[in-house]
């Protein structure tokens, strides 16, 4: 008895030492900072939204919420200066202009204020000058708007984005503290910490469930809870000097954060013995971007009828859902963060950190689902809530539903950093590097062959959203005192989440090692998205035979198969594959060249500029993928040929104008010009896939190049052609893409 008391006592003593010399890790915990919002504190309560008809989500008629009714703003002495004051209470860093005239359209209701003169310094708009709060002499006709800048102030909760709002003064923040030392992240067990005004502070375990777990878990981004063994941690907890700040915790399991849920806290003496005689510990699973282990990996099974599409991460995006065998969209029609969850954890990550409205994440394509999704939170899939079928009449594109999950922390933005920009968003990009002996420096990464790819997962890596560019050339920043080249051959997908999870050279191999020559990268927060109209290809597309005196110019810009150089010029003619293409900008940027105009190469040919080199590949596959023809577009013109209702074109190509795409726009080359054509004069008459890809080589950045390819099925039987099936390449499922891939054709010009 004696022995074993004693054996009792030395393993106590040495698991505490264990535990001291460990504990200094922790999982970051969870906040709910306290974020600017749109409204004004203050007895006006003022909240600001832009209406009409914005092109994009940075523009509008501007519309004050003042004593419970929306209203306008006359443009009456209106300036930039009022609509930099205007924009910052919207959430933008500043104004690039503002419209005068009801440009957005007229509104409806009170005209609030009239003859506002800002210095552009106010924080409001109510402390600038005006005739007063609905004194004013303008009609509708006289509504102002503002064009803000596309940057947003750090931390900014707008109107589209419902995040999660607690009371600060209970609970600011949640962390997961773990007991032992992990080895890697994630950190998916330990003692639930909450903080307050007066420090960091244990909960009670005292009546503690898996519902109250299961929101903890969400909170640190994992889908579910575990099981934890307590008989470990009791032998933690009498080492340990616990100050107990809640005493009673009754989550329903539905909520996501701790501090939605009923609390009882203890504002007497916080450090005597809880009930249960220790703190709460929570154990996580989680989902299969976050596990380690490969055998556990493989059993982790997320949904194949919901994904998330044009997020900046995979935890982020649009919400798609697959009905029958066509995916669609959601309408945001009473979205909220219960529903939000429900996919998040669906999809194995989190609780929901943010339920977006109002197509945020870009407009999806084709149908829309779902529409008044009600979820309760316990549901496994969001195709277990309640939800009305879409009629034409109820939503549209511009209503898409998004979500943003809580995911692990990982600690990815330690590793990376970017330099000498103009903002943050921009710079040198300059890693962590681990020396021979061990000693972490900072270096820089060879800027050959770095691309959009790379520069994609250094901006997502940081949280600095998409990728603009990624520069091969970084003179024109000044850097560090850091020189050295460490990494080189950088190779990406563009999906990874951290850099050092792209291929790379063993060795540093890099023909330009000054530090002029390092890779850079510039990010934005939002990113163009095109998409090719399927259906006009299908219904545009024919045969002709064109002579080849017609065909010199379409020659020299390599529009023309390689035998056609063994041709005998002028007689002959070539077989070409004619078909129209319409590519429409559905993101939440503008679509521009990556080359500015001084750099645009003249074709004296044709007789225009191209500003990209390549803006489509078209392609003939055989059953095999074997290409059988090619061709390729080079955007001698990008402009806006046309734009949905009340979108204004902004892009012409006439005059040596700006070249781009404008949201809501699209370009259109005509099936009657030179070089919209694949040259078919050397296949054989069989059963082919007629294929078009946009932005090929990734020249300029989107937020989803996945919806960049177009497919067709394809029946040639030498003198005509049939076109059927044509959609974008990821808007069926993956067995009816199968089944595509396998079609058998037409026997005749009917559909078989």
């Amino acid at each position: 008895m004696e022995q074993s008391y004693w054996c009792r006592h030395i393993v106590v003593f040495l698991l505490s030492a264990w535990i001291t010399l460990s504990f200094a890790q922790t999982t970051p915990s969870v906040r709910s900072n306290p974020t600017p919002t749109s409204q004004t504190e203050g007895p006006e309560s003022l909240k600001f939204r832009l209406s009409g008809f914005p092109r994009k989500h940075n523009e509008g008629r501007i519309e004050v919420f003042y004593k419970g009714e929306w209203g306008t703003i006359c443009d009456d002495d209106f300036s930039l200066a009022n609509a930099h004051v205007l924009c910052r209470q919207l959430g933008f860093v500043s104004a690039t202009g503002w419209g005068h005239s009801a440009k957005y359209g007229k509104g409806a209701g009170k005209i609030w204020l009239d003859n506002v003169q800002c210095s552009g310094s106010e924080r409001s708009i109510s402390v600038c000058k005006s005739r007063g709060w609905g004194n004013s002499d303008c009609t509708h006709d006289e509504d102002a708007g503002v064009i803000c800048k596309d940057e947003r102030l750090p931390g900014f909760r707008d109107s589209n984005v419902i995040e999660v709002q607690v009371d600060e003064n209970r609970v600011e923040e949640v962390r997961l503290r773990p007991v032992v030392k992990a080895k890697r992240m994630p950190i998916t067990e330990g003692v639930v910490e909450v903080k307050n005004k007066d420090g960091w502070a244990q909960v009670c375990d005292s009546g503690w469930t898996p519902k109250n777990s299961h929101v903890v878990c969400g909170m640190m981004g994992f889908p579910h809870e575990r099981k934890v063994n307590k008989n470990f941690y009791k032998l933690y907890a009498e080492q340990q000097k616990n100050h107990f700040l809640v005493h009673s915790v009754a989550c329903l399991g539905t909520e996501v954060h701790l501090a939605a849920c009923p609390l009882e806290f203890n504002y007497g003496n916080a450090t005597e013995t809880c009930a249960g005689g220790m703190p709460a510990v929570v154990s996580c699973v989680p989902g299969p971007l976050y596990t380690q282990n490969n055998a556990m990996k493989k059993k982790l099974k997320v949904s194949s009828s919901v994904r998330l599409k044009g997020g900046v991460r995979q935890s982020e995006g649009r919400v798609e859902v697959l009905k029958g065998s066509e995916w669609g969209t959601v309408c945001d029609d009473r979205w909220n963060l219960q529903s939000a969850s429900v996919v998040c954890r669906e999809l194995g990550f989190g609780s929901a950190k943010a339920a977006l409205t109002g197509a945020r994440m870009g407009q999806g394509l084709g149908p829309i689902h779902m529409n008044e999704v009600q979820c309760s939170g316990h549901e496994r899939s969001l195709w277990n809530c309640r939800y009305k079928n879409i009629s034409a009449e109820d939503c549209k594109h511009t209503e898409d539903a998004a979500v943003r999950c809580n995911v692990p922390y990982m600690g990815y933005e330690k590793t990376v950093r970017i330099l000498g920009g103009r903002t943050r968003y921009e710079g040198r990009v300059e890693v962590l590097h681990t020396e021979i002996n061990g000693i972490q420096l900072w270096g820089l990464i060879c800027g050959e062959s770095w691309g959009t790819e790379e520069a994609m997962v250094v901006c997502r890596q940081l949280g600095l959203g998409y990728a603009n560019h990624g520069l091969q050339e970084t003179w024109y920043w000044d850097s560090s005192n850091v020189t050295d080249m460490v990494i080189s051959g950088v190779k990406c997908t563009g999906d990874e989440m951290s850099l050092s999870q792209c291929q790379r050279h063993k060795t540093v191999t890099c023909q330009k090692m000054a530090a002029r020559f390092a890779a850079g990268v510039i990010c934005s927060e939002t990113a163009s998205d095109l998409v090719l109209n399927a259906p006009l290809v299908q219904q545009t597309v024919y045969i002709e035979d064109r002579p080849l005196h017609m065909l010199y110019c379409a020659a020299e810009e390599d529009c023309l198969s390689k035998s056609a150089a063994k041709a005998n010029w002028p007689y002959g003619h070539r077989r070409l594959l004619r078909f129209s293409s319409q590519i429409h900008n559905v993101g939440r940027a503008d679509f521009r060249p990556k080359a500015g105009r001084h750099s645009w190469v003249w074709h004296a040919c044709h007789g225009h500029y191209h500003s990209m080199d390549i803006f489509t590949h078209y392609d003939l596959l055989s059953a095999n993928g074997t290409k059988v023809a090619e061709g390729h577009k080079a955007s001698f013109c990008l402009e806006d040929s046309d734009c949905e209702e009340g979108v204004s074109k902004r892009y012409e190509c006439a005059n040596f104008g700006e070249q781009g795409i404008t949201v809501g726009c699209w370009d259109l080359y005509r099936h009657d010009i030179d070089c919209q054509w694949l040259d078919i004069t050397d296949v054989k008459p069989g059963m082919y896939i007629l294929q078009v890809v946009i932005n090929p080589n990734y020249e300029v950045s989107e937020s989803d190049f996945t919806n960049n390819a177009m497919k067709c099925n394809c029946k040639y039987d030498g003198n005509r052609v049939w076109v059927h099936n044509c959609h974008i390449g990821d808007a069926f499922s993956e067995e009816a893409e199968r089944k595509f891939e396998k079609y058998p054709g037409q026997l005749n010009n009917q559909i078989s």
